[in-house]
């Protein structure tokens, strides 16, 4: 069986104690669903949050003025940057196999849509680097390579129409995960809870339909010069 989710890299938690965090291992992935308790929640806000914690260049109004309270400093870039960056993707995992495909550095889920290249468009993503991972359509297999670097690198196969229903699947997920987010902010964060809701919306807002990233549009113009 194949199964896909959509990950969070989980970033460190050292000496964070604006809101309860889970006891998660720093730079591993926390998979995004309704399943996860308030504290896993927790750790996905604090962790989307610390992934924008920086200002916005070349802003000089008033969003680019840091709040003077640790809580309001912290958030300052989740609710201020765009386009969001929440570091992770997709994981997928061949049961049979037992073979997995994780996102590498760099990828995040924003830049879900480049497995509708995959599905509709040139046929060909990847999704970070140090591991390289690669996906591409082959007919009506697509074949998912775990480190594209790596000659002897594990592979992962599904079908075209397969992968579909599990790209769905993971948007239901992250709805999912919203709701949770909505009363998690209500309960831990009520003076901030309409604006880190609507930032981990737009954090998480699925792909525009046909929506590619860089590296696959590189990609079709190398294979088109070629």
């Amino acid at each position: 069986m194949i199964v896909l989710q959509p990950v969070l890299e989980i970033q460190s938690r050292d000496g964070f104690a604006l809101w309860p965090v889970a006891a998660l291992e720093p730079y591993t992935f926390l998979p995004l669903s309704g399943a996860l308790s308030q504290a896993e929640v927790g750790t996905a806000v604090m962790s989307i949050a610390a992934c924008n914690d920086m200002d916005p260049e070349g802003d000089d109004g008033p969003l680019s003025q840091r709040a003077t309270d640790p809580l309001g400093a912290f958030l300052h870039g989740l609710l201020t940057m765009d386009p969001l960056f929440a570091s992770g993707g997709l994981r997928m995992t061949d049961t049979a196999t037992g073979v997995t495909l994780l996102p590498g550095c760099c990828n995040g889920l924003e830049e879900r849509g480049d497995w509708g290249e995959v599905l509709d468009g040139d046929g060909w993503a990847s999704f970070g680097h140090d591991p390289s991972p690669v996906a591409e359509r082959l007919g009506g297999t697509v074949r998912l390579t775990v480190d594209a670097e790596q000659d002897d690198s594990p592979v992962i196969e599904t079908t075209v129409t397969g992968l579909r229903p599990l790209l769905a699947g993971v948007e239901r997920d992250l709805t999912d995960f919203l709701r949770l987010v909505d009363a998690w902010a209500a309960r831990h964060l009520p003076d901030h809870a309409v604006p880190v809701t609507t930032a981990l919306v737009r954090a998480l807002a699925p792909p525009a339909p046909g929506a590619a990233d860089g590296s696959a549009q590189e990609h079709g113009k190398e294979k088109a010069q070629t």
